[in-house]
């Protein structure tokens, strides 16, 4: 069930969460946004399955995915600040997100940034 009850807003723990890196020109609605995912990751786009772009000042997302009968378009606009977004442009594969990334993101919490994994060595 959908958050809300609206049954727009999908489960997200239960979809893979694409991420489109690098600027994506935010004129762009659903159509046009579903045409780049399709040309460029040959996604399944009717999967219910979330896509993400954001805009060259990285102060517009917007989350393109299938509900069903039709897309859903929902963006986010901050008066304030960037949201944290890789800047290298890759068209070919996109960039998969947990839900507690997508999460963070949307907080503006910059994962991206991430201390270094540490490695401990058996000691004998």
């Amino acid at each position: 069930p959908a958050s809300g009850g609206w049954g727009m807003w999908p489960e997200v723990s239960r979809l893979r969460i694409y991420l489109r890196s690098g600027p994506t020109d935010m004129r762009k609605q659903a159509y046009s946004l579903a045409a780049l995912v399709e040309q460029e990751w040959k996604s399944p786009l009717f999967s219910g399955d979330l896509f993400l772009f954001c805009g060259k000042s990285r102060r517009v997302l917007k989350i393109l995915y299938w509900d069903r009968n039709g897309f859903c378009l929902w963006t986010k606009r901050l008066e304030r600040g960037t949201f944290p977004w890789p800047r290298e442009q890759s068209a070919t594969e996109p960039v998969v997100l947990t839900a507690e990334e997508l999460s963070m993101l949307l907080e503006g919490i910059d994962f991206w940034k991430r201390f270094p994994v540490v490695q401990y060595s058996r000691l004998t």
